[in-house]
């Protein structure tokens, strides 16, 4: 993943109900509809929020007819992961990015 796609995440997962779209989203889809009755919004507000988490590659959405099913994009997770774990240099602050060599 590269900067702008680290940044568009993180900046999707700032918001509250965006981070709860993604917890209830763990470990299944869910149509648009279920969503929306879990939260106290809109479905323009829903949809809106679905956009973001979509547009930052996050969230999948299957379309079935009139029903918008949302799923989490397994890869963009584990991208982020690897990103997140990559942080992290077992507290040897001399490594330098890429050539890191703790791992």
């Amino acid at each position: 993943m590269d900067a702008d796609q680290i940044s568009s995440l993180c900046k999707a997962l700032g918001e509250p109900n965006r981070l709860k779209i993604v917890q209830m989203l763990s470990g299944r889809e869910q149509c648009a509809c279920v969503m929306l009755e879990k939260f106290n919004i809109t479905q323009p507000t829903l949809s809106h929020h679905m956009k973001i988490l979509c547009d930052c590659g996050l969230v999948s959405v299957r379309k079935d007819g009139k029903w918008s099913y949302y799923s989490l994009n397994r890869r963009t997770l584990e991208a982020f992961t690897d990103f997140i774990e990559s942080l992290d240099c077992g507290g040897d602050h001399r490594c330098d990015g890429a050539a890191c060599g703790c791992r």
